[in-house]
């Protein structure tokens, strides 16, 4: 299978490679090609490719191109992680929100709305191609807000986009961990999570058939041993009856959150581009040693991962640091669309499933309109809205496995949260202001018409080419 990575000069593609060339993946790609808009980008990670440790025999042919179309052509696969505006956009999708005294996060609130607004025409450009020039590929999104842009794509991909992100399956492997449940490989039986991306609980987790996350939310020791269960007081996850993703540390701790962000030197963004700025012309010109010299970079900028939520002096668990998340759930999810054999993981798809060879729905179905046949997996979200959950992977897509309907309050959140991402989804496809203020205004962690204003006002002076896109539209 010829693989494409989108966005092929990023950071994490030695992760990928690495797990193409060792381990229960070496075999599945016959040939990657790396695609990126910035050449220097991709002799960087091409000089680390050159140097990883490993018996020549097992390597992978590596193409690197910035021809988009020419590496679209005969691949089977599309991995995308893109990021346009680079890691100074990111610098910027966080200050903004800073400077106006609210949470500057990546994916989460204000800035995670403007990574959207910028990110999902190009992701639309890229399925376009896809449908022209391998229009039997899956696409594997990797790219933030993964949820958001995921949505984005199904009016054009349908069910051949699906969304990946990490985080809620580390959180389900490290509960269970904790727990002592063993997870057999590529199962979820036992395990009940609902959500969208980076913001989801796990609410049920079996041994034996017995729920056992009562007993370890009750256990402030068992917490103590995996990051998820430091984030949050124990009498508080003990209350909640849940666990929360990561990323609701966000919501549930906010001014927590907002302060100790404002206190530190600088933001996770700038610390990651001034990183990156000095790092890629020395991996270009490493030669032999540049491997080693990524592989210090990647450990030191995971130990920087959360750093707010930490206290003085805490680090990271070792497994965590070690990396290894993103890549494989991509490459299972993959392995198991080639005819590898079925597995189960959580992954940002459509609620609700169409037959293949069904037409697809337009985008955003009107409420009280019936968008398909099958039933929600996440009861009380729209069934054409992109959710988190446990699926079946099979050659046929991704099937989302039913769960309950969320309580009121995770149920609230959700739907709030939805409707900002389909206003963010409706702004960035159609070029609708109007709607990207409405998101803004609308987002938990804003809440403020005023504040959605000047949020807005700022991304378009940061992000010159985001006015551009009002043409037409009301201002």
């Amino acid at each position: 299978m010829r693989l494409l990575i989108a966005g092929g000069g990023g950071f994490r593609v030695p992760l990928i490679y690495r797990a193409l060339v060792s381990g229960p993946f070496a075999g599945l790609v016959t040939e990657l090609v790396l695609h990126d808009v910035d050449p220097a980008r991709l002799q960087a990670v091409t000089a680390v490719l050159q140097s990883m440790p490993g018996s020549q025999s097992a390597r992978l042919p590596v193409h690197a191109t910035t021809d988009l179309a020419a590496a679209l052509t005969g691949t089977g696969m599309v991995f995308a992680a893109i990021r346009p505006g680079g890691t100074a956009g990111r610098v910027a999708d966080e200050t903004v929100a800073q400077d106006l005294g609210l949470l500057g996060q990546e994916t989460t609130g204000a800035g995670g709305i403007s990574y959207a607004l910028r990110t999902i025409p190009r992701m639309l450009d890229l399925a376009r191609l896809m449908r022209e020039h391998c229009p039997d590929a899956w696409l594997i999104n990797f790219t933030n807000p993964a949820g958001m842009v995921t949505e984005a794509l199904l009016p054009v991909l349908g069910q051949r986009a699906i969304g990946i992100c990490d985080s809620a399956g580390g959180l389900v492997q490290r509960a269970a961990g904790a727990a002592g449940v063993p997870l057999p490989v590529g199962r979820l039986d036992g395990v009940r999570y609902y959500g969208l991306n980076h913001l989801g609980w796990l609410y049920r987790l079996e041994s034996g058939g017995r729920d056992v996350l009562p007993h370890l939310l009750a256990d402030a020791g068992a917490l103590q041993s995996f990051e998820e269960g430091r984030l949050f007081p124990q009498p508080f996850l003990a209350a909640l009856g849940l666990l929360p993703n990561e990323y609701l540390y966000y919501y549930y701790r906010h001014e927590f959150a907002r302060q100790a962000m404002r206190a530190m030197a600088q933001t996770r963004g700038e610390s990651i581009h001034n990183q990156q700025q000095e790092l890629y012309p020395r991996l270009a010109a490493a030669g032999p040693g540049a491997y080693l010299l990524w592989e210090e970079a990647r450990r030191s900028r995971e130990e920087g991962y959360l750093a707010e939520a930490r206290c003085d002096g805490e680090r990271r668990n070792e497994e965590d640091l070690a990396g290894g998340g993103y890549e494989r759930v991509a490459l299972a999810a993959m392995r198991a669309l080639a005819g590898g054999g079925e597995t189960q993981l959580i992954l940002n798809t459509r609620n609700a499933l169409f037959p293949l060879g069904a037409p697809e729905p337009r985008a955003h179905t009107p409420a009280g309109a019936d968008p398909g046949p099958s039933q929600p997996a996440v009861p009380g979200l729209p069934a054409d809205a992109v959710v988190e959950v446990p699926c079946t992977v099979t050659p046929a897509g991704a099937v989302p496995l039913p769960q309950q309907i969320p309580a009121g309050a995770q149920l609230g959140l959700l739907q709030r949260v939805k409707e900002v991402e389909r206003l963010t989804v409706r702004a960035a496809t159609y070029g609708d202001r109007s709607a990207a203020l409405a998101a803004f205004a609308r987002h938990p962690l804003v809440d403020s018409a005023d504040l959605a204003a000047r949020l807005l006002a700022g991304y378009e002076q940061a992000f010159p080419d985001l006015g551009k896109m009002w043409e037409g539209s009301e201002r």
